[in-house]
């Protein structure tokens, strides 16, 4: 994920304009709350220090291996179809990426679909670090962290059955982006690699959903989460529809009425390839120059970081989302 206003080929996370002030948006009228289960955040927090406990999720690592047997042999346990979809994916430098895509499905016979999605690879590279800028992140907030959220709403679908179908895709390779200090020429959209590979070849034929979140930097102290630019642009509707539920669920001081700019993640290749509109939640700072957090892509991104207060605000809400939908 990127830095602010630098070159795109410096870029995970491209902000499409400067936005020093970005313009609020009004509050909406509370509304009747459907009955949800109650996000665990202490099991999100444990499916996290697990995830770090493998050590860095980069493709063609034992670690990358280890954490995907494990992502699949949890998400069976939950999940009515378990889907393993694998690619061979050229990286910016030709390296060729042993990359899984983990696709658990709920209700599969459902017309009605709403899809979550998190990146659970790793940054290969801490190139926003002083040091030791080649060696690879542990990613507890950057990739773990969305994951582990995605991990624990599975649970529950598990427990409390909804009528509407849901389908939680771990992407893989998206974050083996083009770093800053690469003599490489530039490539373009060399970061989501998973995800672009998904658009264009979804796990079924003519999959469609209503609508789509993806989790991206959703576990660090004091996180401030806006609408994001991309989000605006393609799914303003949902968007606007999530924040109502964050509010009224009291979790204003994360979701924020700020209107900042778009970024490239994982949610950009499904609106446009996809067409399946799609929001990121996604960690905006306003006092660092990426806009992301002082931790993003340095050695700092480890579980030290981690609040449970904040996985459990942006569980709930996306659990509640969920459920919202099922009332209908």
């Amino acid at each position: 994920m990127i830095k602010k206003l630098l070159p795109i080929c410096c870029l995970l996370f491209v902000f499409s304009c400067k936005n020093d002030n970005p313009a609020p948006i009004s509050k909406q009228p509370s509304f009747e709350l459907a009955e949800a289960p109650i996000f665990n955040a202490d099991s999100a927090y444990q499916f996290i220090q697990t995830q770090v406990d493998f050590g860095p999720r980069v493709p063609n690592t034992l670690a990358h291996q280890q954490t995907a047997s494990w992502l699949i042999e949890q998400l069976n346990i939950y999940a009515d179809t378990l889907i393993l979809q694998e690619a061979t994916l050229t990286a910016f430098d030709g390296t060729l990426l042993e990359a899984k895509n983990i696709i658990a499905v709920f209700n599969p016979d459902a017309e009605k679909r709403i899809l979550l999605s998190a990146h659970w690879d790793t940054r290969p590279f801490a190139d926003q670090d002083k040091e030791n800028q080649e060696e690879a992140i542990v990613g507890a907030n950057d990739g773990a962290s969305g994951v582990a959220i995605l991990i624990e709403i599975a649970r529950l679908l598990k427990k409390d059955e909804i009528n509407i179908g849901v389908d939680i895709i771990l992407f893989d390779a998206e974050d083996y982006g083009q770093p800053s200090f690469s003599t490489e020429r530039f490539v373009p959209d060399s970061y989501c690699l998973g995800s672009q590979y998904w658009a264009k070849n979804p796990h079924i034929s003519n999959y469609k959903a209503e609508f789509g979140i993806l989790l991206d930097m959703v576990g660090a102290a004091n996180a401030v989460f806006t609408h994001e630019g991309n989000s605006i642009s393609y799914a303003n509707t949902y968007l606007q529809k999530v924040w109502k539920i964050g509010h009224q669920l009291g979790y204003s001081a994360y979701f924020s009425y700020l209107q900042t700019p778009a970024i490239t993640d994982d949610h950009l290749y499904v609106n446009t390839l996809a067409k399946i509109p799609m929001i990121d939640i996604i960690q905006y700072d306003k006092t660092t120059q990426s806009g992301f957090g002082y931790y993003w892509h340095t050695h700092q991104d480890n579980i030290k970081i981690i609040d449970k207060k904040t996985l459990k605000a942006v569980g709930q809400t996306v659990l509640q989302t969920v459920f919202q939908e099922n009332k209908k």
